[in-house]
């Protein structure tokens, strides 16, 4: 789901064909602190990806890094206020820095840097360069600028940061090089960037641009990658994924449904497929098809509904209505009636009333979520719904918030809890806490803990799930499975 949250990514080295020049590579540490979605995470990398050939290596502490990037997000309240205060911090490294005789380099990238690139170098001159989403491509170039800029001579010259967030004619894509890092069990792959939809709460279509798809053959060519670096698991992003229509070889359009099939068919070792964000106007026939027939397809699906009212939908420009919100789950369990499903919700929005506000109770009672994640509206600066009048006070928001989250959290609970005593295949991912533990995911994306081996991580087992904890579940061995096995027991959970 491409929501906010707040995580580190510790980049690391790659190696790939690049189109941009050759550069000695020195022995440079570079630290990238991601915030929110998993398609900032996915840019991460690839930013990392970027840098490899500079020499840039994996730093563990901002402290030790010669390159900083903040790849920011502007979903969350005060976003950018929560940017300036980090800013401050890694200020204070720097001076530090140089007082040892050594310097760094400090980015600003993501959706914060797009929306307010000219106003971070005003705030805070220690910043170096500011780039928005669509220009990482461009980072070796900007390194160059910046460090010029550093060393320069002329003072008028000297300190001059680097700004880059125009919305480029080429896509970045076809300028990234290969990444050189191994993914990790489960991989993030981008099909999809940008947003034609202007919902009237959203900054996305003004910070990550219009809707663009990445064509059938790049897609499939990074999977193998991907797959031959050792990932078992791909999940296909985009800010409106299920809005993906990519090229073919042949000159002909596909969806997103189709995609996945070609992907389960011709990648070998691809066990899981997931896909995330998706918009309920994009849900075609086809795709809900696929979780019906696609055995790799995980039947778990993120499906934003924001809310349970017409008349608020509608304030939000959300462009489908409730019915056709309960029509596509209905179709979707029945072409796979065990599916799990998660969803956003904003209450709070300008306007709501407290009818609004029952009709999004009514509608969660009804569908049963097994994840979700509820927000308070807050507003961007710049989108229609910031001027919007009847603007809900914060108590009540806070109060219908806290009603929300406690029905949200009891269905979670009781999704789990449905689990056990049930034979779950999960993918091991990764070691857990303690000494032989390891951590996979079910196919409803819930994470399970077991005891195993290290030389199982990538393999999927199926496991009996006998505990639930507060995010996790445990479980223990029923049988190994084959590594290429996909198919499972579709078994509604109640």
């Amino acid at each position: 789901m491409l929501e906010c949250g707040t995580g580190i990514y510790h980049s690391g080295a790659g190696q790939g064909r690049t189109s941009r020049p050759v550069y000695k590579a020195l022995a440079k540490k570079l630290y990238i602190k991601t915030y929110g979605c998993q398609m900032n995470m996915y840019d991460s990398a690839r930013m990392a990806d970027v840098l490899a050939p500079l020499g840039y290596g994996p730093a563990e502490d901002p402290a030790e890094a010669d390159m900083v990037i903040l790849n920011t997000c502007h979903i969350r309240e005060k976003a950018s206020e929560k940017v300036f205060s980090e800013l401050g911090r890694l200020k204070a490294t720097r001076d530090a820095r140089r007082e040892a005789g050594d310097d760094m380099i400090i980015a600003v990238a993501g959706c914060v840097a797009q929306a307010e690139g000219a106003e971070i170098l005003r705030r805070q001159p220690a910043v170096d360069i500011v780039l928005g989403p669509q220009t990482y491509h461009r980072l070796p170039e900007m390194v160059a600028r910046a460090t010029r800029a550093r060393d320069a001579k002329d003072p008028k010259r000297r300190g001059v940061g680097v700004l880059d967030t125009e919305f480029p004619a080429e896509s970045k894509f076809d300028h990234l090089p290969e990444s050189g890092e191994a993914p990790g069990v489960s991989a993030f792959l981008a099909i999809q960037e940008g947003c034609d939809k202007f919902c009237t709460f959203c900054v996305v279509p003004y910070t990550r641009g219009a809707e663009f798809s990445r064509p059938v053959a790049q897609i499939e060519a990074e999977a193998r990658r991907l797959v031959a670096q050792g990932a078992r698991e791909i999940t296909l992003l985009g800010q409106n994924v299920n809005a993906w229509h990519g090229f073919a070889s042949d000159g002909a359009t596909w969806g997103l449904g189709r995609l996945v099939r070609h992907l389960a068919e011709r990648v070998d070792g691809l066990l899981r497929i997931r896909y995330t964000t998706s918009h309920p106007r994009d849900m075609d026939d086809d795709l809900i098809a696929a979780h019906a027939e696609v055995p790799q397809l995980m039947p778990f699906l993120h499906l934003p509904v924001q809310s349970g009212s017409d008349r608020i939908l509608e304030a939000m420009n959300r462009q489908h209505k409730v019915e056709r919100f309960r029509e596509i789950i209905a179709r979707l369990r029945d072409a796979r009636p065990d599916i799990a499903l998660s969803s956003d919700f904003i209450v709070g929005f300008p306007g709501e009333s407290d009818a609004d506000f029952e009709a999004t109770m009514r509608l969660v009672e009804e569908i049963k979520f097994a994840q979700t994640f509820s927000f308070k509206y807050s507003a961007r600066p710049g989108t229609p719904a910031a001027l919007m009048e009847n603007q809900v006070p914060e108590a009540v928001k806070d109060a219908r918030l806290r009603r929300l989250q406690d029905v949200l959290n009891r269905q979670q609970i009781d999704f789990n809890r449905a689990t056990i005593g049930r034979v779950v295949p999960v993918l091991l991912e990764k070691p857990g806490k303690h000494a032989g533990q390891l951590v996979g995911r079910s196919p409803y994306l819930q994470a399970v803990h077991t005891q195993a081996d290290a030389s199982e991580i990538g393999r999927v087992v199926d496991l009996r799930i006998d505990g639930i904890g507060h995010f996790s579940l445990s479980g223990t061995r029923a049988s190994l499975r084959p590594k290429t096995d996909t198919h499972f027991q579709q078994e509604a959970v109640a």
